[in-house]
Formats: structure tokens, C-alpha cells, sequence
């Protein structure tokens, strides 16, 4: 139908207005521009938003099949939840006049033309010389756009900043190598670049800022509903608390069965166990101290799951898709706490390539063995996220390759860490394995209480069963003891974590919300289809439905099973 098809490319329209976002999206428009952080900026984006939402909500729905309604009420979703991220206010302002964001604006963009991005060199260099350029420009219109702002999101930022030189030297002798026609010009750009940054350094250590990040109950709610969540923030606090007791009891009844396994003394505590593990499955290096080695390791693993799962047909794996792991630019380490995905552009055509980043040191080491590494890969890459979202880039719907559906992303993977120790992946390390998985998984409960609490400001959400002193007025203080009390992760780990929990409201908490929504579906999908398909089976056309439907919240995608009568 036009009319509906004028709409979605309205939307597309919308949604690709911002350097940064065609540059991850594979739209090729605005590659010369860095995002503009400016206040008229923003009220322009919200202003549009309202008009487009208007002319979503109002198109009339008889005349659409139930895909287009399905898309209609996710591009509603989606442009409410842009709008409204745009507009909440704590300490009486928005949240992007008391957030620096300088290290991301800068570096998404010049890192992806940089690092995934398949046209000539010469093609690249030119967009990113441009946005270069541009950098003490969008700095001043940043400045100018902060007011009071939280002094850890400073610290962060000027962290990030602090290693943008690093990534602008990397390309400036990316284009020597590649003879770049206007290498001056980007010499003089890189320099400026640079002058501008040391500036807004001082700038920012030099302004007021604040500690409170809080935004309160109702605005905490309103944005886990705009992510297509309908619980409560106290069913999620709930959730949390049994999580957590459940997987206590299940690490215990494993560490029983390790202690007697290993002969070591009975009273060995849960966490003397994981220290002992982690030594006793720590990767080789051949060099000592070079963290390559590490790399190296875990592309033997993705190459070995990838084997595993094509020999037993479980999941949809095409062929045109790539994934490259690499260690994390220091620019992204603060934000990256042990590893991360980012998925192929959705809108470019070719091979769908994703990049996993690795945050890797000599204090991370007991983050990344033997015994972790197959886990990071079952969640980063195939049949994770990887996969996930490759197969949802050649979804038709524009509207749902926009859609970042975080509970669906990570429901999926987390799901998918037990599922593969369940069918033996691990094989006689299974035990080893799920102990050091339901040590690191517990972070998903503890994130849901931090969540909760870096939104509302209310200590309480941090009562999930656990005996940790949470006395401090620091926030960072107490939810970095739960953090650590649940998971054993060394500090620099934590630090990561709850620097991207306080930035990312509502997104932390997905991981669970959506781990049990999916182990739900899928309970759901079993007991609908008892007596006509053996496990296998069920799994096969579970992981098929689930994956080629592309993006979108999981109370949506339980519509699509329905419709296809599976449930």
C-alpha cells in the first residue's frame, strides 16, 4: 500500500538523520557529519518525532496485514521511546545537558568507517577528514549544551577522550599506507582535533557538577514500558531476588560436586573455587604477557562452535555473514567491562559483518579462560548475538531492522549460555563450565537491582538476599559491593559495569527480563506442540522462528508464534 510505504520511509527518514546512526545503520547519507549535540538540535528531534507519531498513531489499521500492524505498533514504540529519552528531566533538566558524550560522538562513526566499512580507502579517509574538521565545532555546541552535569559521566568521558589521540594517529598512518591524496588536510584536521579536545578537557573538569543521577519511580517506569516491558518495577526487584536465590543454590550444589571432583578441602568457599578454576584453566600464552595469544583463542573457539552446531543442523547459519574479534580500543574499554558486540550495518548489502571486542589486560586475565572464553563466544557470536542479528539484517521490514529490541538480544543469548552446556557442548567440563557461568550469569540479577536503583534513587531495590554492607551515600559505593558480592568480577570489571548501567537506563536489566521471557516462549512452545515434535525438533523451529523474525520487544514476538499458530 503507498500510503503505509510513504509512512515507513518517514520513519526510516527519522531515524537517520544523525551521522552516527547511517554510519551504523549502512545508510550512506551525512558521513561527513558528526552528530550535532546542540539544544535546538534535540528540540528539533522532538519536535519532528511528535509529528511523525501523530501520523503513526492515526493510520488506519483495516486495511493492514499483520506484519505491517505489527511494524506500525513497533515504529509507534520506537519513536515514543526516542522522544521520551529526549525529553525526561532529573535535577530539573534532560539528561543530555548533564551527559558529556564527546568520546562516543567522536569515535563511533571515524572507527566504523575505519574498522567495517567496505568501500575504498580513499572513500573513508575523505568522509572521516571531514568529521575531523568538524570536531571543534560539535565540541563548543556541546559545552554550550551542558548544564551541571553528573560527575561520573565527566569522568568517563574525559577517559574516553583522553585515548581519542590514539585512534587518530591509527588513521592518520592508515593513510599514509594507503597514499591518500589529502593527507595535509587531514594532518591539519588531526591537529586541530586534537587542540580542541585538550580545551574541552579543561572545560569540563572546570565546570560544576553533580552527583544525584536519579530520576524517579514514575519516569523509571515509563521508560521499561517504552522498551515493551510491561512488568513492575517491584515484579523486576522480585525477579531479581529469586534469580539470585535460585542460582546461589545451584552454584553451591556445583561447588559440592567440583570440591569432591578436584579433592580439594570440603570448607573451600564458592569463591576459592573460582580462584582455583580460574588458575587451573587459565589460557597458555606462548608469549608471556602478549594478550594476542588470547585473540587467537577465542577465534579457535568460534571456529569450533561453528563446527559443533553445523554438524547437528540446530540453528539457521547462512553463509554471508563474517565476524571479526578484536581487542577493545582504549577509547571504548571504560564502557566495555570484559567483551561486546556490534552488529552488522542492517541496511548494507554483502556479507553481514559483525565486530566482537575483547576488553583484554594482565588484572582481566581471570575474565577470559578456558572455561569463560566458549561462554563469551556461545553469547558474542554464533549462535549469540552474532548470528542473531545477522539474520535480522535481512529481515524485509525496514522498521525492524531499526529496532533494538534489548530484552530480545540478550533473553536470546543468555538462554542460549545454559542451552549449549545442556545439549554437551562442554563435555566433561560441563560442571567446571556452568559453575563459572552461573557465577558470571548471577550479574544479570544483580543488574536488575542496580538498575532499578540508579533510576529511583530507592537503596531498598538493592535487597535481593544478599549480606553486603550498603551503607555508603556513594551509589557507585553500594552498588559495586552487590556487584562484586555476586559475581566475584576483579574491580576494574566492575567499575566498567556500573559506568554503562548508570548511562544506559533500563537497558541493563533486559538481560534477565529477557532470560526469562524467553525461556517461557519457549516452555510455551513445548507444551503447544506436545506429542507432534521431539525435542530437537522443537528447538529447530524455536531458533528458526525466533531468529528470522528479526528485531522487536518479546511480547511482539509471542504474536508472531501465535499467529503462526505455534502457541
Amino acid at each position: 500500500m503507498k500510503e503505509y510505504d510513504v509512512l515507513i520511509h518517514k520513519f526510516h527518514d527519522y531515524f537517520t538523520r544523525d551521522g552516527n546512526a547511517c554510519i551504523s545503520l549502512g545508510v550512506n547519507k551525512h558521513l561527513d557529519d558528526l552528530p550535532d549535540p546542540s539544544l535546538d538540535s534535540i528540540a528539533s528531534t522532538v519536535k519532528d518525532g511528535e509529528k511523525l507519531l501523530t501520523e503513526l498513531r492515526s493510520f488506519p489499521r483495516g486495511v493492514l496485514e499483520f506484519d505491517q500492524m505489527l511494524d506500525l505498533d513497533l515504529a509507534i514504540l520506537g519513536v515514543e521511546f526516542e522522544i521520551y529519552s529526549n525529553t525526561y528531566t532529573f535535577n530539573e533538566k534532560t539528561e543530555l545537558q548533564q551527559k558529556p558524550t564527546a568520546g562516543n560522538d567522536i569515535s563511533d562513526g571515524l572507527f566504523l568507517m575505519f574498522i567495517n566499512d567496505p568501500r575504498p580507502a580513499w572513500e573513508r579517509l575523505s568522509n572521516i577528514t571531514a568529521r575531523l574538521e568538524k570536531v571543534p565545532e560539535y565540541l563548543e555546541k556541546l559545552i554550550n549544551r551542558l548544564d551541571t552535569p553528573v560527575k561520573r559521566w565527566v569522568d568517563i568521558d574525559i577517559e574516553k577522550v583522553t585515548n581519542l589521540p590514539e585512534l587518530f594517529s591509527t588513521i592518520y598512518n592508515w593513510a599514509q599506507e594507503e597514499k591518500y591524496p589529502q593527507l595535509k588536510r587531514l594532518a591539519v584536521a588531526h591537529k586541530q582535533a586534537e587542540l580542541a579536545l585538550e580545551n574541552y578537557i579543561k572545560e569540563l573538569q572546570a565546570m560544576a557538577t553533580t552527583t544525584t543521577l536519579f530520576i524517579g519511580q514514575e519516569q523509571a517506569s515509563k521508560l521499561i514500558k517504552l522498551r515493551g516491558i510491561d512488568q513492575s518495577l517491584d515484579e523486576l526487584h522480585a525477579l531479581s531476588a529469586e534469580f539470585l536465590m535460585n542460582v546461589a543454590r545451584e552454584i553451591e550444589e556445583l561447588r559440592i560436586k567440583l570440591v569432591d571432583k578436584y579433592q580439594l578441602i570440603p570448607s573451600t568457599s564458592v569463591e576459592e573455587l573460582q580462584c582455583f578454576l580460574n588458575k587451573q584453566y587459565r589460557v597458555k600464552l606462548e608469549n608471556t604477557g602478549n594478550l594476542n595469544d588470547v585473540i587467537s583463542r577465542y577465534v579457535q573457539e568460534r571456529d569450533k562452535i561453528l563446527g559443533y552446531l553445523q554438524a547437528r543442523n540446530l540453528f539457521p547459519i547462512f553463509t554471508e555473514q563474517k565476524m571479526l574479534i578484536m581487542q577493545t580500543p582504549a577509547f571504548m574499554a571504560p564502557s566495555i567491562p570484559a567483551g561486546a558486540m556490534v552488529s552488522p550495518p542492517p541496511f548494507r548489502d554483502g556479507v553481514k559483518t559483525s565486530i566482537v571486542y575483547l576488553t583484554l589486560s594482565d588484572k582481566l586475565l581471570d575474565e577470559h579462560t578456558e572455561l569463560s572464553i566458549p561462554s563469551m563466544m556461545i553469547h558474542e557470536g554464533i549462535p549469540g548475538h552474532h548470528l542473531q542479528l545477522a539474520t535480522a539484517c535481512n529481515h524485509p521490514s525496514i522498521v525492524r531492522r531499526h529496532c533494538n529490541a534489548m530484552e530480545h538480544a540478550e533473553g536470546w543469548t543468555t538462554m542460549l549460555e545454559d542451552y549449549m552446556l545442556n545439549i554437551g557442548y562442554m563435555g566433561d567440563l560441563t560442571d567446571e563450565a556452568r559453575f563459572t557461568a552461573k557465577r558470571d550469569i548471577a550479574r544479570i540479577g544483580a543488574r536488575v537491582a542496580i538498575d532499578l536503583y540508579f533510576m529511583t534513587g530507592d537503596k531498598n531495590y538493592l535487597d535481593v538476599g544478599i549480606d553486603v554492607d550498603l551503607s555508603s551515600t556513594d551509589p557507585f559505593i553500594n552498588a559495586g559491593k552487590l556487584l562484586q558480592k555476586v559475581t566475584g568480577f576483579v574491580s576494574d570489571r566492575v567499575q566498567a559495569e556500573l559506568n554503562w548501567y548508570s548511562q544506559e537506563r533500563s537497558y541493563p536489566l533486559c538481560y534477565l527480563m529477557g532470560n526469562k521471557l524467553v525461556w517461557e516462549l519457549k516452555s510455551d512452545l513445548a507444551k503447544a506442540q506436545k506429542g507432534q515434535l521431539d525435542d530437537i525438533e522443537l528447538d529447530k523451529v524455536f531458533h528458526k522462528v525466533y531468529l528470522e523474525s528479526g528485531n522487536m520487544p518479546l511480547s511482539f514476538l509471542r504474536r508472531i508464534f501465535e499467529h503462526n499458530k505455534l502457541l
